[in-house]
């Protein structure tokens, strides 16, 4: 049995083109068709589906934007893809975040064995932290992998691209 859409009376014979109570049109606009029927809203701090197709066609550059110095490939070649544009933003803020944590490693454990050698200690302690960023590369590859357009955390919200 089908209703109107507009004063929701019913409707005997489905092939009726107008409601016979208010006379509005049955018929279902033609939709186009590189449009979707419904987009759900989007809520803050839900990951972002990206398109199925441009996922599926840059998904080997977005993994290659987690891989350190490897984030130069997706940034010269995968420019159009808004896919991995995403994730070479991502994987560019935690390039330059290692790059950081690596210089002043570098001059902490320089400055630590000039002073005394026994203070290495505090070096290997350091430099535990680096698994940080390799458990953000973990995260953005999986995303990746899904197709997901989902921010980093903690690092997530700053924008290069």
């Amino acid at each position: 049995m089908a209703y109107c859409g507009k004063c929701g009376s019913k409707l005997e014979d489905e092939a009726v083109k107008n409601c016979p109570a208010c006379g509005a049109s049955t018929e279902l606009p033609q939709q186009d068709p590189g449009r979707p029927l419904y987009c759900p809203p989007v809520v803050p701090g839900a990951p972002m589906k990206a398109d199925i197709r441009d996922a599926q066609e840059n998904k080997v550059m977005a993994i290659l934007a987690y891989c350190s110095i490897l984030v130069l490939i997706p940034l010269l070649l995968a420019r159009e893809s808004p896919f991995a544009r995403h994730h070479t933003g991502q994987g560019l803020v935690l390039f330059l975040l290692e790059a950081v944590y690596g210089v002043i490693y570098s001059l902490l454990s320089w400055i630590l064995m000039a002073i005394s050698w026994r203070l290495a200690f505090f070096l290997w302690i350091w430099g535990a932290g680096a698994i940080v960023f390799l458990v953000f590369a973990v995260i953005g590859i999986i995303s990746a992998y899904r197709g997901e357009m989902r921010p980093l955390p903690l690092i997530g919200q700053f924008r290069l691209l």
